[in-house]
């Protein structure tokens, strides 16, 4: 007989979540057990498996929560009648505050998305494609050129801006003299004036 669900369920699911992750990212995809992850969350063996199959399922479960997290405060921050610079120093900030806090889940979607099997990496990367789809549709509008045939540079600009902010947790620390909001500012101004340039 399977376990009934328990109040907590959720709460206890992104607890383990977030002790998975930390696992991953400081010991690697390989060397981190069930047994290790759960010794590392205080809970049983029986008990990570009751929520988490397989490391595979706990991989999954991490990049896709992360990301649907991602998609949402996105989604919320996104504002259409905004001037297209604005809009995007808006995306830029959304983006590197949901990273806040999310360093070890980040580090699990960008080293350990290969290690799912291929249903379960095409959500993620559909996921993925979405997210970067509403970037450049933005960055289109600043400069339609950029989606030229001849010489298609849209995606190129727009996985620039992305290898910017996705890179951050290597280098950025919270508290000290640049915040995240005066990275967003760079981050964007970076593109905003270098798109100027490109033909």
């Amino acid at each position: 007989m399977s376990r009934t669900r328990a109040t907590d369920f959720e709460e206890k699911q992104r607890g383990l979540l977030m002790s998975a992750a930390e696992v991953f990212a400081e010991v690697g995809m390989e060397k981190a057990s069930m047994s290790l992850i759960a010794k590392h969350a205080s809970v049983s063996k029986s008990l990570l498996y009751h929520y988490y199959p397989s490391k595979e399922e706990l991989i999954f479960a991490i990049i896709s929560t992360h990301l649907e997290d991602l998609v949402a405060a996105i989604e919320e921050a996104d504002d259409e009648t905004l001037p297209p610079q604005k809009r995007l120093r808006q995306l830029v900030g959304t983006v590197l505050e949901c990273y806040k806090g999310a360093d070890n889940a980040h580090k699990v979607q960008l080293n350990a998305a290969w290690a799912l099997p291929d249903d379960k990496r095409q959500q993620i990367y559909t996921i993925e494609r979405g997210i970067v789809k509403r970037f450049s549709r933005v960055l289109r509008e600043i400069n339609p050129d950029l989606d030229n045939a001849e010489r298609p540079l849209l995606t190129p600009v727009t996985m620039s801006l992305f290898g910017m902010i996705n890179w951050v947790y290597m280098w950025f620390k919270d508290g000290g003299k640049i915040t995240r909001e005066d990275y967003a500012d760079v981050a964007t101004t970076l593109i905003l004036e270098g798109i100027k340039a490109v033909r």
